[in-house]
């Protein structure tokens, strides 16, 4: 992506106010890439602002103490993205799910970029740097800086990229994890990436309540379709039981694909206003494509829908029905 990479280098030249954004529910590929994206902006002299329209999950407190991350606020930030000169948009390509801030980013006259790695994005932006093949968006983040600057990724840079790609290739076992990345992982940790702190922090500071979520949400697995497809089930009642929410379940639906046989991976979690899916399978079963019958999007082999009023009673067989489909 050297041309698009250009076009970057003339933005930074020639403007100063720069506005960050990534998905609802930010994750760790999400929220690292924009850090990272902002330390290294605000390295060449420019003004940097992250707004996200979620907060910032516990477990990645430690990525707002290296940069802050602002929630958004229409009273308090509108007139920050009306401002800003450049809106970049990572780790997702569709506005729909920047939710809130959609008006706002659409409306806006600034110079828009896309910086992402899923698959068929949407038209807002006037520069995409999009790399299906990436294994994060933090990985497109790590060769644009490089490419940018030599030698610009300080320890605090490097930390954000390895949350970024470690927490995306599920610790590094998701199938486009290959020996280019451990490359590019081994060079943030020579920078100062921790890989040990990072992990604790991402994966061994959980709440009681969390673990006690887990643990009902395992002990109600079910399978189907002759032990192909795994499924879990993440009721009101479960949350309020637990004091838990939404933010709770990051990595529980990968347990699925742990059992023997399995090749799809479900789980369905009944919100206030919505139902929310994820989607995961194995080898060459592209989920992606389920989840796009349901209105979602996301990897061949993870993806994610989210389907406002939405009833479990009937999401759940209707899902499971088309899944028969997608098996090999």
């Amino acid at each position: 992506m050297s041309l698009q990479f250009e076009t970057f280098r003339t933005l930074i030249q020639d403007h100063s106010r720069f506005v960050l954004t990534t998905h609802v529910n930010p994750d760790g590929d999400g929220l690292g890439a924009e850090v990272a994206l902002a330390l290294f902006l605000q390295s060449q002299g420019k003004q940097v602002t992250i707004l996200n329209y979620d907060l910032t999950p516990d477990n990645y407190h430690f990525l707002e103490q290296i940069h802050p991350i602002l929630t958004f606020d229409a009273a308090l930030h509108a007139v920050t993205i009306e401002q800003a000169e450049v809106l970049v948009v990572l780790d997702t390509n569709h506005l729909d799910r920047l939710v809130a801030l959609k008006p706002y980013v659409a409306s806006s006259k600034a110079f828009k970029v896309c910086i992402d790695h899923h698959l068929e994005p949407g038209k807002f932006a006037d520069l995409y740097m999009l790399d299906e093949s990436s294994t994060a968006t933090g990985e497109i983040l790590y060769h644009l800086i490089n490419h940018l600057t030599d030698g610009v990724i300080d320890n605090d840079i490097a930390t954000a990229l390895y949350t970024a790609i470690m927490t995306d290739t599920g610790s590094f076992r998701y199938p486009k994890t290959d020996a280019e990345t451990h490359k590019i992982i081994a060079h943030l940790i020579q920078l100062g990436a921790d890989p040990v702190s990072v992990y604790e922090q991402v994966y061994e500071c959980g709440s009681l309540n969390r673990l006690q979520l887990l643990g009902t949400a395992l002990a109600n697995i079910r399978l189907t379709h002759q032990g192909r497809v795994a499924y879990i089930v993440l009721t009101r009642d479960m949350f309020a039981n637990t004091h838990t929410s939404d933010v709770d379940t990051d990595a529980f639906v990968p347990y699925a694909l742990t059992i023997s046989g399995v090749q799809v991976g479900l789980m369905f979690s009944d919100l206030n206003d919505t139902v929310k899916i994820n989607f995961r399978s194995k080898g060459n079963i592209c989920i992606n494509g389920l989840a796009k019958e349901f209105g979602g999007n996301g990897h061949k082999n993870a993806a994610g829908a989210r389907i406002p009023q939405g009833r479990l009673e009937e999401l759940i067989p209707q899902v499971l029905e088309q899944a028969r489909t997608y098996l090999l």
